[in-house]
């Protein structure tokens, strides 16, 4: 651990990489909003720690601290713009910050993930953005850097002055689980990548293949994913309550739960099938005609709330557990207490007729 300032660490660094399942929060730091209105720049600035994982001596991962450093970047990008082709001493200064600070060689010091990386790297090499692109939080604070810079006539040494005054703490990981301690700094941010964290997971089992293909089934609609997830732990794992912002905590513990009986493969297969079945009540694809009819109404009377039970039922129909005679009553008695229940209040809770089905399963 040891503390250092934010900008000479830029500068000392030769390549800085996101992890693969890390995105850049939409609160990016305005490092503007540090400059001091008597412009004496007397008092250290804490920027906190940033948790740095050294692959290799030239393989750098940010663990934490990524919006912080894209930050600066963004800001130190926007003074070369603002300053660019003002004069010969400016547009040398200019080569010296992305030398410095921006640029590793031909590519940017900073790496990100693909869909980011692809308009950073736009904004430093000056290239045309679309107009998504320009909806970007990454484009849209340079943005706001750039106007204020313009509108207050900010001058780039008190800027320069200001950086010199940040500092961070930074820690080195050694012999912790990086994805682990990412998700546990990281947990109470809405827009974590869920999906990306599974599938670094999974790829520690050497099964990544197999979230690529849960994508497929749903052809990428994260929407959808959830409501499988969040039916799947119903059934599988007696989960209560489903939170779609630890969905890759309540999988992990699923998975390593069922790891005590299964084999890594088994279990992300059996996860598959669900996933499959669970899309066809989705999006009612059945080819008999009575299944379908049935799964139509439910749909018509807003019984997804019984997916959950629903999803139970027909993987012991696909499995041969039950006829179909007997998965057709069941959909039926559902399709009746959904009609029942969107005509009149039903005082019956569809728990107690999980139980009357469980029971009306066993006796068949």
């Amino acid at each position: 651990m040891k503390t250092v300032n934010l900008l000479n660490f830029l500068n000392d660094s030769k390549s800085l990489k996101a992890l693969d399942y890390a995105r850049c929060s939409n609160k990016l730091v305005n490092f503007l909003s540090f400059l001091p209105e008597d412009e004496q720049f007397t008092s250290i600035i804490d920027l906190g720690v940033i948790f740095l994982y050294y692959k290799t001596a030239n393989q750098v991962y940010i663990v934490d601290g990524l919006n912080r450093l894209l930050s600066l970047s963004l800001l130190l990008h926007a003074i070369c713009e603002c300053y660019k082709n003002t004069s010969p001493r400016n547009d040398k200064a200019i080569k010296t910050i992305r030398r410095k600070y921006l640029l590793d060689g031909t590519k940017t010091k900073l790496r990100l993930p693909d869909d980011e990386q692809i308009i950073y790297d736009k904004i430093i090499f000056s290239e045309r953005l679309s107009g998504k692109e320009k909806q970007n939080h990454i484009f849209v604070l340079l943005h706001e850097l750039w106007a204020q810079i313009k509108e207050d006539k900010l001058q780039a040494s008190n800027i320069f002055k200001m950086l010199q005054k940040i500092n961070i703490t930074i820690v080195e990981t050694e012999n912790v689980n990086v994805r682990s301690l990412y998700y546990s700094l990281n947990k109470n941010r809405d827009e974590l990548n869920q999906f990306k964290l599974i599938e670094n997971y999974l790829n520690s089992y050497g099964i990544k293949k197999e979230c690529t293909d849960l994508y497929d089934i749903y052809n990428g609609v994260l929407a959808d994913i959830y409501l499988f997830f969040k039916d799947f732990f119903v059934t599988k794992f007696n989960f209560k309550e489903f939170d779609k912002n630890r969905l890759y905590e309540m999988f992990v513990n699923y998975f390593e739960t069922m790891l005590q009986y299964q084999q890594p493969k088994v279990v992300i297969s059996n996860v598959i099938k669900a996933a499959r079945l669970y899309n066809d009540l989705l999006n009612v694809k059945f080819n008999d005609k009575k299944i379908r009819d049935a799964f139509i109404s439910i749909k018509m009377n807003n019984g997804e709330d019984t997916f959950s039970y629903i999803l139970d039922t027909y993987e012991d129909y696909t499995d041969g557990n039950i006829s179909k005679e007997t998965f057709i009553e069941i959909l039926a008695a559902i399709n009746e207490y959904l009609a029942n229940r969107k005509e009149t209040p039903n005082e019956v809770s569809f728990n107690e007729l999980i139980n009357y089905l469980n029971t009306f399963i066993s006796y068949k």
